[in-house]
């Protein structure tokens, strides 16, 4: 997918300070988009901004908290005043929950839900409202998990729930949207390198042994499933959720 040109591209990637959505920042700046870094931690918005620009890609900050509606209007809003509608969103911010359910306190729960599809959910619609009305065609990507296919028991039941509403949301928006070119489609990785991972194996240890190739997915190798999915090459591809496990899962 070297060859994808998003030159002219809004770009919108929630979560995008550290992990997996600073890689996905990273790799649509490359391709040419204008990327908007999210995130409530400003220096680090600031750090991923400042890494993308000296790699010769355009990138701006903005705050965003998606567990707040107001903060995701906000946010849409001023991306939209300053440099135009994002044509790509990318819904990357998710948090895992980490406790079995019957002891989770309803903070924790509330948490999970408002940012791993709540967040999701109002960052698709106020961006589509703004596409639909522009008539101009978009991308979303929603970032999912092969939880929300297989939950091992893991301590992560609220999250795979999540990720599974997340991969229904994607092929309903899909459904919706079709009429208005606004493609949705989700990405499921399996253990890839990223903080949430770092935290997984603090509490399990190296999981990697047990997985048919030994190893923890690179994310450099979602890289082009994210380009193909923004890029025009994917123009007739709406409502798909693609696993990317490196084989991990037995199914």
């Amino acid at each position: 997918m070297s060859a994808v040109d998003l030159a002219g591209r809004v770009a919108v990637v929630t979560g995008s300070t550290a992990g997996l959505g600073a890689r996905f920042a990273h790799v649509l700046a490359g391709a040419g988009a204008t990327v908007i870094v999210t995130g409530r931690r400003t220096e680090r918005t600031t750090e991923v901004v400042e890494s993308i620009t000296a790699s010769g890609g355009t990138a701006h900050g903005v705050g965003l908290d998606v567990a707040d509606a107001a903060s995701i209007e906000d946010c849409i809003s001023e991306v939209t005043e300053k440099y135009g509608i994002p044509q790509i969103l990318v819904n990357n911010a998710g948090i895992p929950d980490a406790q079995r359910a019957h002891k989770m306190p309803l903070e924790l729960v509330d948490a999970v839900l408002d940012t791993n599809i709540r967040g999701p959910w109002l960052m698709a619609t106020g961006v589509a409202r703004r596409l639909i009305a522009a008539e101009s065609p978009g991308r979303i990507v929603n970032i999912s998990s092969m939880n929300s296919f297989h939950y091992a028991g893991e301590a992560a039941a609220l999250y795979a729930t999540t990720k599974a509403a997340v991969n229904r949301m994607t092929e309903t928006l899909a459904v919706e949207w079709a009429r208005n070119f606004i493609n949705v489609n989700a990405i499921a990785p399996g253990a890839f390198e990223s903080e949430m991972m770092d935290g997984m194996l603090s509490r399990m240890g190296d999981i990697a042994p047990g997985f048919p190739r030994k190893r923890i997915g690179r994310q450099d190798q979602l890289d082009s499933t994210l380009l193909y999915l923004v890029s025009d090459a994917s123009d007739a591809v709406t409502g798909t959720v693609v696993k990317v496990d490196d084989g991990q899962i037995h199914r």
